[in-house]
């Protein structure tokens, strides 16, 4: 409920430089929330960063490259970009779907002082250093199924629009709640353990494999051998989409890949993207990232 309740609200981009709600948080960068409901080309060019940046999933998925890794990344997984990381998205575009993200100024440096992330934290510095040890120093980038982490980013959001008596104590506190499940979360998992099952990641190379077969959502199902009800419920939870949305949306990606390369016919690329006609082809390209297939191609070659 939570989930979907946040997907209906506003989107927002609070800066520090320009935002009369950060004034009062001095180590705040930046705080948004973000839903794309339509590719857009280099629409996310992060690079790196002297801040620490926390990115988390409410819909969609999404295929990021960080410090030269790939990393995909589904509904309620929490991304950790370290001060000098370098944040990429994979595909030169952010994906359809939604997040939240948080940017702040940490004082990473054990100066002996009794807040050693600042004065607006109430971690001590035996603490901070167990934090450091285990954040920034095992690196671990990912965390998977941070449901809890939904809740925070919520109440922060609330707390800085709503600016009700403490809300500064508040917003500071929810902080700290954040970096202390961020760590808790870390030492309970490892990136080569991520809750992720296989079957999945065997649909998606089967569909791939022939894009141009109109699938069912009971075939779909079959593959991973599940029935169509436990099998839609699965897809929605991990990628925030329907079944026939998910493909539409791997059609699409291998689509633009197809459309970079100068010699494919748009006709033949519709059909060998499962798509009825070129016509059909066109609408939904369009719909989905805002050009025409021919504009596209135009832009990219």
């Amino acid at each position: 409920m939570l989930i979907a309740n946040v997907c209906q609200m506003s989107q927002f981009l609070l800066q520090k430089e320009n935002s009369t709600e950060l004034q009062l948080f001095e180590h705040i960068n930046e705080f948004a929330f973000k839903k794309n409901n339509s590719i857009r080309l280099n629409s996310f060019n992060e690079n790196c960063s002297d801040c620490l940046r926390l990115y988390y999933i409410i819909e969609g998925k999404f295929d990021w490259k960080i410090n030269r890794e790939n990393y995909t990344l589904y509904p309620n997984d929490l991304v950790i970009i370290l001060p000098g990381q370098e944040l990429i998205a994979e595909k030169g575009y952010l994906e359809i779907g939604s997040l939240y993200w948080l940017k702040i100024y940490l004082n990473i440096q054990h100066n002996g002082n009794k807040n050693a992330l600042g004065i607006w934290s109430s971690i001590s510095a035996p603490e901070y250093i167990s934090i450091k040890k285990i954040i920034f120093l095992n690196n671990v980038p990912v965390l998977s199924r941070l449901t809890d982490a939904a809740s925070i980013f919520s109440q922060l959001r609330n707390e800085i629009f709503g600016q009700e008596i403490g809300y500064v104590t508040r917003v500071n506190q929810l902080l700290d709640e954040l970096i202390i499940l961020i760590t808790r979360k870390v030492t309970q998992q490892s990136i080569c353990q991520r809750d992720f099952p296989q079957a999945f990641l065997k649909l998606e190379n089967e569909l791939r494999k022939d894009l141009s077969h109109h699938w069912t959502v009971e075939e779909m199902a079959a593959i991973v051998g599940l029935g169509t009800t436990a099998f839609s419920d699965k897809v929605k939870n991990f990628t925030g989409f329907t079944p026939i949305n998910y493909l539409i949306n791997i059609r699409i990606s291998e689509a633009i890949k197809l459309l970079k390369k100068p010699g494919e016919n748009v006709t033949d690329i519709a059909l060998d993207t499962g798509f009825y006609s070129s016509q059909h082809f066109a609408t939904t390209f369009k719909k989905l990232t805002g050009y025409t297939p021919s504009h596209f191609r135009k832009k990219n070659i």
